[in-house]
Order: structure tokens, then C-alpha cells, then sequence
């Protein structure tokens, strides 16, 4: 077994018990003070989570409901604060599988993503500093924000290309082109 086949198989098991938790639809809703800041940590009350499987249990029943988060159980959907995505992609490596490179992230939780159609790279420009904002698709409509130090080792994998005299850089896993930006200023 490849060590993309591992990775792909890890993905599955863990998709196989959130797919059962999509159907949850609780009766009791409301708040919690929880917030996951913009550099994916996590707090309750204004006090940061110590316990990284505390961050894992919960990260494991949120969702995203149009712009909004959710911790969701079988009795109750608790509305979260979420600054920024809630999760951080901190690790980027390239894997050849089957004679295709696979890009995978892992986040600031210990999860694996193999980037492709449904797990999808884009990049936004942030409207004061101009500086890109880059996201990777995680999952039921959670992104990850891409680390800086990430990003770059991202770069080093992108290739230059041209469409209408314009030059960028992008990037392909799985066959999928996922564009990272110009390079013209």
C-alpha cells in the first residue's frame, strides 16, 4: 500500500462517522462562548483550550451553516465564534502516487487533506495589506487558512505559466490546476 493509499484510507474512516452526523438535527439550539481565533486556537470563556483532544472532539462535530458554526450533537446545536477558518493547514508535502503528484496539508488538528476537486486551494487578497489570504477546502464547508510558512513551501511546488499574456503560478494534485496568483505586479 502506497502512502497516499494510507493517507486515502485514514481520510475514509474518519469520513465514514461525520457522514452520520450530518443527519443530526437537535431541537435544543443556542450560543456557547467559544471562539477559534484567527490563528486556530481555541477558546471557552476567554481561557484557551489546554488539551489538544478537547480541540479534536469538537472540531470533529462543527459545522458551517452559511457563515455561520456549529457545534452539533444529538441534543443540542450550540452557535461558535469563528474569526477567520477554523482550522490552520501547517504542513504541506508533494507525494507521487501512480506517476501524479498529490499535494497533502495537514492541520493544527492532526487532519490530512489530499488536495483535489472537492478539497480545493484558492487564494483571496486581503483588501488592506493586498497580501494573499490562501484557504484549503477541509470539509462540510470548513476551510483551513493556509500558514505563511506552508504557503511558501507551496510556492516551491508551483509551476509559472501564461493565459492571455498574463503570467501565474500554479499548482496541480491529482491532476487538478489550482492557481496561487499572478506573477505580474
Amino acid at each position: 500500500m502506497s502512502e497516499l493509499d494510507t493517507i486515502l484510507a485514514h481520510i475514509k474512516a474518519g469520513e465514514a462517522g461525520r457522514a452520520a452526523r450530518r443527519d443530526w438535527n437537535p431541537a435544543c439550539q443556542g450560543e456557547i462562548d467559544i471562539r477559534i481565533a484567527a490563528d486556530g486556537s481555541w477558546f471557552h470563556q476567554q481561557r484557551r483550550f489546554q488539551r489538544d483532544s478537547l480541540v479534536k472532539l469538537f472540531a470533529g462535530i462543527l459545522r458551517r451553516e452559511d457563515k455561520e458554526y456549529f457545534l452539533v450533537t444529538p441534543a443540542e446545536k450550540l452557535r461558535i465564534e469563528v474569526e477567520d477558518a477554523p482550522f490552520i493547514a501547517t504542513l504541506v508535502e508533494s507525494i507521487e502516487a501512480g506517476g501524479q503528484q498529490a499535494i497533502v496539508f495537514t492541520t493544527n488538528i492532526g487532519e490530512r487533506i489530499i488536495v483535489d476537486h472537492e478539497h480545493a486551494i484558492r487564494v483571496e487578497i486581503d483588501p488592506d495589506s493586498n497580501a494573499p489570504r490562501p484557504y484549503v477546502h477541509v470539509r462540510d464547508g470548513l476551510d483551513a487558512l493556509i500558514s505563511r510558512s506552508a504557503f511558501y513551501d507551496l510556492l516551491n511546488l508551483a509551476q509559472e505559466k501564461e493565459r492571455a499574456g498574463v503570467g501565474y503560478l500554479s499548482v496541480t494534485s491529482l491532476g487538478e490546476e489550482f492557481e496561487l496568483g499572478s506573477t505580474d505586479e
